[in-house]
């Protein structure tokens, strides 16, 4: 499985997983929820390109930091810590899949301050009936791909990314109610920590 490769769920499930109705919310907002979100874990659910879905844990460390934790059958792990993006296959004893977080786009949720206001950031701000939908990408790199952000409001909360990366491919990611202000040990990201744990 290739946890950073899915398709765009279906519009049903998406909708189904959304509050009723919200307001659009301006971009300078979702900065700043977005950067006083320093810690969150939340239960998320991915749908896969074969059609499958995978489901776990997540655990965001603002800036920098993320861990996805895939429940079985596959026990997959997906670390982002110290500029880097580790892949770990549960199902295998090789050395971790390895990806510079600056060439993701999830880079642009990681990052220390996120401004959604800078020029050629966002290349799409709508509501979309259900919930406030941002399309953003790195400015200086666009070919990196884009990543897409869809919120509620009242109180502003994410609810799901698609990440588009540099050949076309996605990765929906639909979370659910995040619990926030939790302090993490520094080797719940650890890359290395997990390395030399799984000899």
């Amino acid at each position: 499985m290739k946890p950073l490769r899915a398709l765009l769920a279906p519009l049903a499930l998406i909708v189904a997983a959304l509050p009723a109705a919200a307001k659009e919310i301006p971009l300078a907002e979702l900065s700043a929820y977005l950067n006083g979100l320093t810690t969150a874990e939340t239960e998320f659910t991915q749908v896969n390109a074969d059609g499958s879905i995978a489901s776990g844990q997540i655990y965001i460390k603002r800036p920098g930091r993320v861990r996805f934790e895939y429940g079985p059958p596959e026990r997959n792990l997906v670390l982002a810590s110290a500029g880097t993006v580790a892949i770990f296959d549960g199902k295998s004893n090789q050395p971790p899949e390895q990806y510079p977080l600056s060439k993701t786009p999830l880079n642009l949720i990681l990052g220390k301050n996120i401004d959604l206001g800078r020029s050629k950031m966002v290349v799409a701000h709508r509501q979309d009936g259900t919930a406030t939908r941002v399309t953003a990408q790195d400015p200086a790199h666009p070919e990196y791909g884009t990543i897409d952000l869809m919120f509620t409001a009242d109180p502003v909360a994410l609810r799901q990314w698609v990440i588009t990366d540099e050949s076309g491919g996605q990765t929906t990611v639909i979370l659910g109610d995040m619990v926030k202000g939790k302090d993490y040990p520094p080797s719940l990201f650890s890359i290395k920590f997990e390395v030399d744990r799984r000899r």
